[in-house]
């Protein structure tokens, strides 16, 4: 049916699709949907993040347990940009990731400015997710009363990277293996890795 309509309004609905797709995933994650946050993953997707790599339902899973450690993440999102090819696609989208957390005595709001990558396939009619990568930018940490302070050596964090230092601290201080090699501003050369693997993956393109 969707053939006879104009290639332009099929395309637009593929979109819609894929934007309100990753926007589930997102809000299913910090609402602890989990049903609907597994839905949203193909089973053999693979997600890539500074705390887990595996396929998308198993990263539910580890969402679950970590909400049950007390590490409540929740998500600001920017609009989302999607380039669409046939019954793939990739979509990108600015993200602040807040997590409430207590370092040294003092409670804190640390903020890891990221770009989120997804991938999506469309099969048996159905689009689902089958990849979801972060760039990392900055991270910061913002005392949850003004005027108290939180004091980190250089020391504390000389072994993490700075596109996600204070994020890496925090997670393996809580018992979380940290994975280092991910894309970030400070390595622009993973950055491009990164966006040539899975642009060629949907057969387009790097955009320039």
């Amino acid at each position: 049916m969707m053939e006879s309509f104009p290639k332009e309004l099929r395309e637009y609905t593929d979109i819609t699709a894929i934007t309100q797709l990753v926007l589930r995933e997102r809000e299913s994650r910090d609402s602890g949907r989990w049903d609907t946050m597994r839905e949203c993953f193909w089973p053999d997707s693979l997600v890539r993040v500074s705390w887990f790599r595996g396929s998308g339902p198993d990263f539910v899973t580890g969402s679950i347990d970590m909400a049950k450690r007390g590490v409540l993440a929740k998500h600001r999102l920017a609009p989302i940009l999607v380039w669409l090819a046939d019954d793939r696609a990739v979509s990108s989208l600015g993200a602040i990731i807040d997590l409430p957390v207590k370092l040294k005595g003092v409670e804190a709001t640390l903020s890891s400015h990221a770009r989120f990558i997804y991938r999506a396939e469309r099969r048996n009619g159905k689009w689902g997710l089958f990849g979801f990568d972060a760039i990392y930018m900055h991270d910061e940490l913002t005392p949850a009363l003004p005027g108290q302070t939180i004091r980190i050596e250089p020391d504390e964090v000389k072994e993490f990277r700075p596109s996600y230092r204070l994020l890496s601290y925090y997670l393996k201080s809580s018992g979380y293996t940290i994975d280092s090699r991910l894309p970030g501003d400070d390595r622009l050369d993973l950055v491009d890795a990164l966006n040539r693997e899975l642009f060629s993956w949907a057969g387009l393109n790097v955009p320039r």
